[in-house]
């Protein structure tokens, strides 16, 4: 083989390698990373004098749900916030809803997740399935410094998530 056609061969296998080695980590910081890493959690308490009617909007942590992640911000593409509960039985989310700091809401179709499950929400539009529900909206919604909230049905405060 001449040094020619081996140089060809060395610059080939550089550039796949490169190529793979990029896509490996594209895909881990999707879907293992966003998943597993802990929330960052900065919650803002506002306290409510009012009678117990009235849903509190001070952080609740009775209920072991969090938003673990949300990947993607300002793409609308490659958008995702990520629900993840931590307790034992079920967690009913039917009604919830997840707002960011615009005013815009996402209300939880009839889900329900299990101990250690979790739930991606899509800002694009799609179809709905078991792990992976979709918002529906046309341009993307998280931004930097903004906050995720998760509210209950009720309309408590459940969980916040400052988007890095």
């Amino acid at each position: 083989m001449d040094r020619r056609k081996l140089i060809q061969y060395l610059l080939l296998n550089v550039f796949v390698s490169a190529s793979v080695t990029g896509l490996i980590l594209f895909w881990y910081d999707r879907n293992v990373r966003a998943t597993s890493q802990p929330a960052v959690v900065q919650a803002t308490s506002v306290s409510n004098s009012d009678s117990a009617s009235v849903p509190s909007t001070e952080l609740q942590t009775d209920i072991p749900v969090k938003i673990s992640s949300v990947v993607g911000a300002g793409v609308l593409s490659s958008e995702i916030a990520i629900i993840k509960f931590e307790g034992e039985g079920q967690l009913d989310l039917t009604s919830w809803q997840l707002k960011d700091e615009d005013g815009n809401t996402y209300t939880f179709p009839n889900i329900t997740l299990y101990p250690n499950g979790a739930v991606q929400v899509h800002t694009a539009a799609g179809t709905d399935t078991v792990i992976d529900l979709y918002w529906g909206i046309g341009e993307g919604v998280w931004g930097s410094g903004e906050n995720a909230r998760l509210f209950d049905a009720q309309g408590n405060l459940r969980a916040v998530y400052r988007v890095p």
